[in-house]
C-alpha cells in the first residue's frame, strides 16, 4: 500500500480534504475524486451534497493512483483524457497538447473575421487535438475547415475527437503549409513557441516537446507560417498567431516585415497580448 493510499478515507469529504494535504490543487483533486467516482468533471456540487457518503476503496485507490501522477506533475487532462475548450468536451492524452482556455481568444478571434463571409474557408496550422478546428467548425457549420499537423499520433486524437462530435473538419498530415490549397479566408495556428532553453520547460515535461519548442528564441515556427501564409491566403484573408507572453512585439514586427496590413495583437483572458495577426492584400 503506497503512502498515498494509506490511511483510506471514510467519506468523499475525507478523500477530497486528504487529496489536498498531499499538495494537489483544489480544483484538480474535486476533478480527479469525481472521475475516481465515476462522475462528470461538472459535477461538483454533487461532492457537497454528497460530502457525508462513503468513499468507496476502489474508488480510492484509483485516486490515489492517480494523485501521484498529479504530484509528479502530469497535467490533469490526461489523467482524466479529456479537456473542454469551448463549449466541447475534447479527448486528449500524452499525444497533444492540452488546450487551454487563452487559445480561446484565438478562435475568438478567428470568428470575428469570419463574420459577413458566405462559406467561408479556414485552415488550422498543428490542429494538436484538433480544439481550434473543431471549435470553429461547431461555430460556424458553413465553413469549410481545413486542419494539418505534422503528427500521425496528434492527427488520430484529433480525428477521433471529430467523429464523437459529428463534426466535418478536413485533416491532413503535413508539415505547416506544405501541400496546402490556396484561397483561404482565415488561417489560424498555435503553433509551438517556447525557447529551447525556457526555463519553464521542465514543468511541462510531460507534453510533447515538439508542441512546444520552436528554436533558440521560440519564433522559428512563426517566422516559417508569416513567410509561406501569404501564398494561401484568399485577397483580404487573416493569419491570426498566438504566441508568448512576451513575444507579441517580435511578431507583430515579422507580420508588417512581410507585408501583412492591419497588424494587431489581442488579450487573451489575464489581459497579456496572446495572439497577433494581419490581414493580407495584394494591393498595397
Amino acid at each position: 500500500m503506497s503512502a498515498v493510499e494509506d490511511p483510506r478515507p471514510a467519506t468523499v469529504a475525507q478523500a477530497l480534504a486528504a487529496s489536498i494535504a498531499l499538495g494537489v490543487d483544489r480544483l484538480d483533486a474535486q476533478l480527479l475524486l469525481l472521475h475516481a467516482l465515476g462522475r462528470a468533471p461538472h459535477d461538483r456540487a454533487w461532492l457537497l451534497a454528497h460530502d457525508t457518503d462513503a468513499m468507496p476503496d476502489a474508488a480510492w485507490s484509483a485516486l490515489a493512483a492517480q494523485l501521484s501522477r498529479r504530484r509528479a506533475g502530469e497535467p490533469v487532462a490526461y489523467l482524466l483524457g479529456e479537456k473542454e475548450f469551448h463549449g466541447l468536451n475534447l479527448q486528449v492524452d500524452a499525444r497533444v497538447l492540452v488546450p487551454r482556455p487563452d487559445t480561446e481568444t484565438l478562435v475568438e478571434w478567428a470568428l470575428q473575421c469570419l463574420e459577413g463571409q458566405t462559406a467561408p474557408r479556414v485552415l488550422d496550422l498543428g490542429t494538436g487535438s484538433g480544439a481550434i478546428a473543431l471549435a470553429l467548425q461547431h461555430a460556424r457549420p458553413d465553413a469549410q475547415v481545413d486542419a494539418v499537423d505534422a503528427s500521425a499520433d496528434a492527427l488520430a486524437v484529433a480525428q477521433a475527437n471529430a467523429r464523437k462530435l459529428g463534426l466535418p473538419v478536413r485533416f491532413a498530415q503535413a508539415d505547416w503549409l506544405d501541400g496546402a490549397a490556396s484561397g483561404y479566408t482565415v488561417i489560424a495556428s498555435n503553433p509551438p513557441y517556447i525557447a529551447a532553453g525556457d526555463p519553464h520547460l521542465p514543468a511541462l515535461r510531460h507534453e510533447p516537446s515538439s508542441a512546444l519548442v520552436s528554436g533558440a528564441d521560440g519564433l522559428d515556427d512563426i517566422r516559417r507560417i508569416v513567410q509561406d501564409a501569404p501564398a494561401h491566403l484568399a485577397e483580404g484573408g487573416w493569419l491570426l498567431l498566438e504566441h508568448g507572453h512576451d513575444q507579441a512585439a517580435a511578431v507583430r514586427e515579422l507580420l508588417a516585415a512581410r507585408g501583412f496590413a492591419e497588424v494587431q495583437s489581442r488579450d487573451d483572458l489575464a489581459g497579456i497580448q496572446r495572439c497577433s495577426g494581419g490581414i493580407w492584400r495584394t494591393v498595397k
